[in-house]
């Protein structure tokens, strides 16, 4: 069953006047449960396909439709409330709140949502201990490594055990290491909740760990492998 569904999906940006169409008719379908990776290089428009999908932004044409949603036509207030209840991010620069520590940070979706303090402060902690964050959850994020903030951004963004999960860029920041880590707690959270992942990306590992590798360029999908399928072929 699909959980993202769009049809010629047109995004226009006008700069100085001039028009710079950064998607181009995009036709796309995701399942329940894909770990998938949209990849192409600076101005293909994969970070505009992942704020569209998410709400962030509104397109100029085309339809949309996110967990059973059809996205267009809904007002600012509606798309907030999708996203805080369907939807987790994960953002290339962390976005954490840095007055707060590392389990106020993933308790405050849980606060957005109307959840009491006794549940939400147990899911938090059970969530920072299974991505490895036990130690340091009364940590503020300029205490913890980029690594250890990244996992923070991903405990904040499954909490709420959403349907989907996106990512922009989630590995830009770190080293090899670190970012092949992350990439093993998310495919592992995949497999375990069902959580569909789709990242934003230009890294190679990323691709590479991806079960379905969506390629775009100038707006237009070039080609779209499905990982498993090709090698079973």
């Amino acid at each position: 069953m699909a959980i993202i569904t769009v049809n010629k999906l047109v995004k226009i940006y006008e700069s100085n006047k001039l028009e710079v169409q950064a998607l181009r008719g995009i036709d796309l379908s995701v399942e329940r449960g894909e770990f998938t990776a949209i990849a192409g290089p600076s101005g293909s428009g994969k970070t505009t396909l992942l704020n569209l999908i998410g709400g962030l932004d509104y397109p100029t044409s085309g339809t949309l439709t996110v967990a059973g949603k059809e996205l267009n036509g809904m007002s600012a207030r509606e798309l907030s409330d999708m996203r805080l209840n369907n939807i987790g991010f994960i953002f290339q620069a962390y976005n954490l709140i840095p007055v707060l520590t590392a389990l106020e940070n993933v308790e405050y979706i849980l606060l957005l949502q109307g959840v009491d303090k006794k549940k939400r402060r147990k899911r938090s902690v059970r969530i920072l201990k299974e991505v490895g964050l036990a130690k340091e959850i009364n940590r503020r994020p300029k205490e913890l490594s980029g690594g250890q903030q990244q996992r923070v951004a991903v405990a904040r963004a499954i909490v709420s055990e959403p349907e989907l999960v996106l990512a922009d860029e989630p590995t830009a920041n770190l080293d090899q290491k670190t970012g092949a880590g992350l990439l093993d707690l998310m495919h592992n959270l995949n497999h375990k909740k069902n959580i569909t992942f789709i990242f934003s990306t230009h890294d190679r590992m990323v691709m590479d760990y991806a079960e379905r590798l969506i390629s775009l360029t100038d707006g237009a999908i070039v080609s779209d492998q499905g990982k498993k399928s090709s090698q079973e072929s």
